[in-house]
Parts: C-alpha cells; structure tokens; sequence
C-alpha cells in the first residue's frame, strides 16, 4: 500500500490501488491494520484531489469508509467481550489484563464517532450511503454544480425533518410531564432605569408600568417553570444590555446569540437616539436550533405602537421555530395569546 500512495497512479496502477486496497481490508482484523488503510486511503484521496481523479477519489472514498465501518465491527465486538477499557476509568475486576481504552489503540473521538456510525448501519443501508459518499467525492472533483446543489438541498431537507422530529419529540416530553414546564420563555422584564437629567425622568418607564430593581428580577423563580431543556427570549434594551444577560444567567440559561429589533422611528439616548433593542436569545440543556436555510434573519423591524408594545411578528418568529414546545409570555399584556400562556400584572386571564 505504501508504494502505492507514493507515486503518480496510471489507469492501471488505479485498479492495482483498489485491489490492493480491498485485499487488505479483507485481510485485517486489527485496528491499528485498519487505521493504517484507513490513513493511506486519505492520502490517495488528496491525490485525486489534486489531480483531479474522479475514479481515484471514489476509490480511496469507499476503502476509507469500509475501513471505518471495519474498525466500528471490531470495536463493537470488543466492546461486548469487556476488552474494551473507557478512558480515564480503571479495567474492570475480572477483565481480561489486554483492555485498552480506544486512545490507547490510536482511535481518537472523531474517527471512533464515524466507526460507530458505519457500523451501527445494516449492509443495505451501508451500500447505499457508500455510493451516495462515492458520487459526492466525484461530484466535488469533476466540478458538476447540479448534483453539488441538489445535494445540498436535499441534505438541508433532511436536517429540516430531523430537526422538526427532535422539536416535536421534545414537545410531547414536557406534555407528558406531571407538572407543566415551559420549553420556550418568553420575557420582557419591567427594567428600572436610571435617568442622568430632570429633562429625561418624565420619560422615563416608571411613567408608563410599575418597574423592579435588577436584584428583584434575577431572584424571579423562572427556573422552577422551565423544562430541562428550554429556550429563553430575553427583551433588553440598549441601556440594560449588561444587567439583562445578568438576568439570563440567573434564571439559569446560557446566552447564544440575539435579534436586533429595528423601530420606525428613534426614541430618547445619550449617546445616541436608539432606534433598536434587543431580543436576547439563551439555552438551558440541549434546545434544537433551526434546521439551516430556515432561520430567520437577525434584524426584524416594526411600527412603535404604545410604550414597550413588542412586535407581533416575534410570536410568528417563535411558534415558527418552536410549534410543539409549550410557551409562556411574561410580562405579558392583555390575554393570552392562542396557545401560550401568559404571566404579569397586565395579564388577562
């Protein structure tokens, strides 16, 4: 194999290359053998690559693969002999004195994840996948732009419905729960601003809502209400950035990215007259994030109605994203909206 490798393949050698190659994997039957294929199929495939060898990538494409789904077998089988050591933990009493831990053997996580997945694949389904990664190398190699889009779009489509699969999943999963927890949460505190000048304090919001210090919103028992794995819409605006990631972090989420909301018309500032708040966004557990090609974008723009009236266009936003998972607004006003729930002293039940 190692000749191979070396020098520039001719037609012939490629077919000498492939049968070699298949020879060996027939013949190995340890990893480290594997692993040694596994990495001179890599290199004839940068090769091809770099040639541009159609056949020769889909060649070295297949033997790297049936490698991995080798190495996935043998590790399976060693996993349910107990010669299979995990890391970081003592054999266990009786285990045969050869256990190895996978790092051990030269199987770092990435490539013991794709083994794992070969393996776990019945033989049709395996053959079906290894042709689909075959003419996806050949695609990329002979530059054929329709099957390189269609490919796209139909793995795009798939993300799609895994992804709306796990939301639904986990929609039934807090239905079924004893006592209601929310997946999605939904906030736009009272924030308690501080204004600098007697010229500001007749705008201020203590003149439109009842406010509560920053102290007052983080001790709010929002964790008690979300489910293990829920998502948190957090309203902030420009001046109270800082204190609402405050707010995030002690009700319990890990902030991940935000929404700039656009007005159509500037308010009051300092520094500026602010045009825009924000919508921050944070996690607790694992929260499936939209499928790609399905989000929305970062900037959402609406008409000023009155005072700290959020768009309606962020409920179609959330629901968008997260149909099946149960929603409460706090802060809400008036009733609640068509299948959510709703929290604040402006509420209608």
């Amino acid at each position: 194999m190692g000749e191979i490798v070396q020098m520039a393949p001719q037609p012939a050698r490629v077919t000498e290359f492939y049968q070699t190659a298949r020879d060996a994997l027939l013949a190995a039957s340890r990893p480290e053998q594997l692993i040694d294929l596994r990495n001179k199929a890599d290199a004839m495939a940068e090769y091809a690559r770099r040639s541009r060898d159609g056949e020769l990538i889909g060649y070295a494409v297949e033997i790297r693969t049936r490698a991995e789904r080798t190495l996935g077998q043998i590790m399976a089988a060693a996993r349910e002999a107990g010669e299979l050591a995990k890391a970081g933990r003592k054999p266990k009493s009786g285990a045969p004195g050869t256990q190895l831990t996978l790092t051990d053997q030269g199987i770092d996580k990435r490539l013991a994840d794709r083994a794992r997945k070969a393996e776990r694949m019945d033989e049709a389904e395996f053959e079906v996948w290894i042709r689909a990664k075959v003419r996806s190398a050949i695609a990329v190699i002979e530059n054929d732009r329709e099957f390189i889009t269609a490919e796209k779009a139909e793995r795009n489509e798939q993300k799609r419905r895994a992804r709306a699969e796990r939301e639904e999943r986990l929609g039934a999963t807090l239905a079924a729960l004893p006592e209601k927890k929310y997946g999605v949460i939904y906030a736009d505190p009272e924030w308690q601003f501080e204004t600098w000048s007697e010229d500001g304090k007749d705008r201020a919001p203590e003149n439109h809502y009842p406010t509560s210090v920053l102290d007052e919103i983080k001790k709010r028992d929002v964790p008690s209400i979300a489910a293990d794995h829920c998502v948190l819409f957090l309203w902030a605006t420009v001046p109270m950035l800082p204190q609402a990631l405050e707010v995030m972090a002690a009700w319990g989420f890990r902030y991940v990215t935000n929404v700039v909301a656009k007005k159509d018309r500037t308010g009051t500032g300092y520094w500026f007259r602010n045009q825009h708040e924000h919508l921050l966004v944070g996690v607790r557990g694992i929260v499936p994030a939209p499928a790609m090609g399905t989000q929305w974008g970062s900037v959402i723009e609406f008409n000023v109605r009155e005072h700290s009236q959020k768009p309606d266009v962020v409920y179609t936003m959330i629901e968008d994203y997260f149909p099946s998972l149960p929603k409460i607004e706090l802060n809400a006003r008036g009733p609640a909206r068509e299948g959510w729930d709703a929290w604040g002293n402006e509420a209608v039940a």
